[in-house]
């Protein structure tokens, strides 16, 4: 076994100590919303089709209120594509690296692309530099794809019986997941600025205005503000397929050509 790939199982391991406490908090925060599409009026049927075709947390509790509430539906798919406008950019991060993948692959990787997938699998391809698709399929369905959607189910048949997550301290776990992940990201100067840039924004709109406002501006003002400081983006860095000093020619997914073949 080569150095590279006990260094892969080694960031993958570790990728899945960290998608632990995501999942964590897609199980909790799953089985509130499969209660509150059923007091919305959702069926198992309905609530289990949104959490797996439409598979996008927050949006899915805006669009259970939104339908709650008797919105038609082309201003709930307009308010809650807003929502979800900030995984444009994740897509875009992600796009060059996985473009020599299989479209079905890459259709596949993007429907369960979520904030939470985005954050383990940028973290782990900085590990092991380069883009390593088992490790994405770890954080992006075994520690939220699934845990979301069996709490869904879970919450829609149990009902009245799920206590809040709050009370045992499981809305504290996404959040503090997630910094951990962005804070080992933060690798020079720009992505600093732009990472307090989103935050600072982030925060004042959603308390002047709505969270969701808060996130979809805060999301474009810190990148935008990162890429006027001088430096190459250290993601961009991270998932090099050829790093400096690296041994050998690789394709862009870290997989050996055909000159290094005996």
């Amino acid at each position: 076994m080569t150095q590279a790939s006990l260094d892969v199982s080694s960031s993958r391991r570790r990728l899945a100590l960290d998608g632990l406490g995501i999942a964590a908090s897609a199980v909790g925060f799953g089985l509130v919303f499969g209660l509150t599409a059923r007091s919305a009026g959702f069926t198992t049927l309905d609530a289990t089709l949104m959490s797996v075709v439409v598979f996008a947390g927050a949006a899915e509790f805006a669009a259970v209120g939104y339908v709650a509430t008797g919105l038609p539906l082309p201003a709930i798919m307009l308010l809650t594509g807003f929502l979800n406008a900030r995984h444009l950019l994740y897509s875009a991060s992600l796009a060059p690296r996985l473009q020599p993948r299989p479209i079905v692959e890459r259709l596949a990787a993007a429907h369960v692309l979520t904030d939470e997938a985005f954050a383990l699998a940028a973290a782990h391809f900085a590990r092991v530099g380069r883009v390593d698709m088992p490790g994405y399929w770890i954080g992006a369905i075994g520690a939220v794809f699934v845990p979301w959607n069996v709490a869904t189910v879970v919450g829609v048949v149990l009902g009245g019986a799920i206590p809040d997550p709050a009370r045992f301290g499981l809305d504290v776990v996404f959040p503090a997941a997630m910094l951990g992940l962005a804070v080992g990201l933060v690798t020079n100067r720009r992505e600093l600025v732009a990472a307090a840039c989103s935050v600072v924004v982030a925060v004042a709109l959603a308390v002047a205005v709505a969270p969701s406002v808060g996130i979809i501006v805060g999301a474009l003002v810190g990148p935008a503000v990162g890429l006027a400081i001088p430096g190459p983006p250290a993601l961009e860095t991270a998932l090099d397929p050829a790093p400096m000093g690296h041994v050998g020619r690789e394709d862009p997914l870290g997989e050996p050509d055909g000159s290094d073949r005996g």
